[in-house]
């Protein structure tokens, strides 16, 4: 039986088709992060007890449908394959790559087309739970918010016949590790920044400056609006009056954590005017386009991650606390775990640090926690 790759697997997520994963990684790490979807179901075997007793993992799995073994990097996935096929299943393979190739695939879905002409894809990073975007207008690109993966958004809008002509990012992030500066340099293209998360950066940039616009194409207009309070600099982006891109300030279901700087009460102030105040001023129909996700729940039926401001008005939480004091008591003690390596990757963002290909992975490794919880 074939293996599966991750794009394989992201197409049957994006698709609702039905997987059933076997994951023998550690309890531990599975219980942190693992594989979830709507169609998705999965069972943790450690490879540990998988190998004592090979049979009783067999009744615990399904024998009518094909079963994806997952381990770290795919390694170990072939070896509990074989096991169970000795055993007689013949409906199981593993996932290639394993969780460490999940974490890092990106699929470009269509989030949207714009009424003077042009597109915006959504690049969702299903492992970490993470989105970033390419405005296309007048064959000319913006991206905003790229992972490290530079490649995949130079190929994609070459073979669309795109030049990306500028790359945003809307803060200073601590989950991932930022491709702006990279995917600048390679396309030639500007780099935005917001000054106020210039925390000593090594590098020059165009400041994001609240107000101020950035045509595309020639025809299109994206307005930058200041959105303070996940970091100091936050910023979000309207594009055509009809989508707002809020990076790590608003998402579906949650908001933005304040404290991954260490001053969670003073953020959270500006995060309640932002999200109180800001937000609200603005037409309640725009479509918000967030930079994470934190349940297969927040997908649309074709795949997309996006809300109208009303329907977050009327169905997040964390929008309808009426006592500012309340509101920051919520986000300042009901925070997550910090994201994997965070302070370290706010350093290699800021071009302070510049840590090997395998030490960027291992500091990405696990889910993006960026959320109020």
């Amino acid at each position: 039986m074939e293996p599966l790759t991750v794009q394989e697997l992201a197409s049957r997520m994006l698709h609702q088709e039905d997987v059933f994963i076997l994951d023998i990684r550690r309890q531990k790490d599975y219980q942190d992060w693992k594989i979830e979807g709507r169609n998705i179901d999965s069972i943790n075997i450690p490879m540990d007890e998988l190998k004592k007793t090979p049979i009783e993992a067999k009744q615990q799995l399904p024998q009518d449908q094909t079963v994806y073994i997952v381990c770290y990097r795919g390694i170990s996935a072939q070896t509990a394959a074989a096991l169970l096929q000795h055993e007689g299943m013949s409906n199981i393979t593993y996932l290639i790559g394993g969780m460490t190739e999940w974490g890092e695939h990106l699929e470009p879905v269509l989030a949207g087309t714009l009424p003077h002409g042009g597109c915006i894809y959504q690049f969702i990073r299903f492992g970490k739970g993470c989105l970033s975007y390419m405005i296309e207008s007048g064959n000319e690109a913006m991206v905003i918010d790229p992972s490290r993966f530079t490649e995949v958004y130079q190929s994609f809008a070459e073979k669309r016949g795109w030049t990306i002509k500028h790359v945003a990012d809307t803060h200073l992030h601590a989950d991932h590790i930022s491709g702006g500066r990279k995917l600048a340099e390679a396309t030639g293209a500007v780099y935005w920044f917001p000054p106020e998360d210039d925390e000593g950066a090594s590098f020059p940039y165009t400041p994001l400056e609240d107000g101020k616009h950035i045509d595309l194409g020639g025809s299109q207009r994206i307005t930058i609006l200041s959105s303070p309070g996940h970091t100091i600099g936050s910023t979000s982006f309207i594009v055509d009056d009809d989508y707002l891109l809020t990076g790590d300030t608003l998402f579906v279901q949650s908001i933005g954590r304040p404290d991954l700087a260490g001053k969670a009460d003073e953020w959270a102030k500006f995060l309640r005017h932002t999200l109180y105040n800001r937000f609200p001023s603005l037409s309640q129909e725009l479509v918000v386009l967030p930079t994470h996700f934190s349940s297969s729940n927040e997908w649309s039926d074709d795949g997309k991650i996006q809300r109208t401001l009303q329907d977050l008005y009327r169905n997040n939480q964390r929008l309808n606390v009426d006592s500012e004091d309340r509101f920051i008591e919520l986000v300042t003690e009901s925070l997550p775990p910090q994201p994997n390596s965070y302070q370290e990757i706010r350093q290699v963002n800021l071009g302070l640090i510049q840590p090997e290909s395998r030490e960027q992975q291992e500091m990405e490794a696990g889910p993006n926690r960026c959320a109020v919880s």
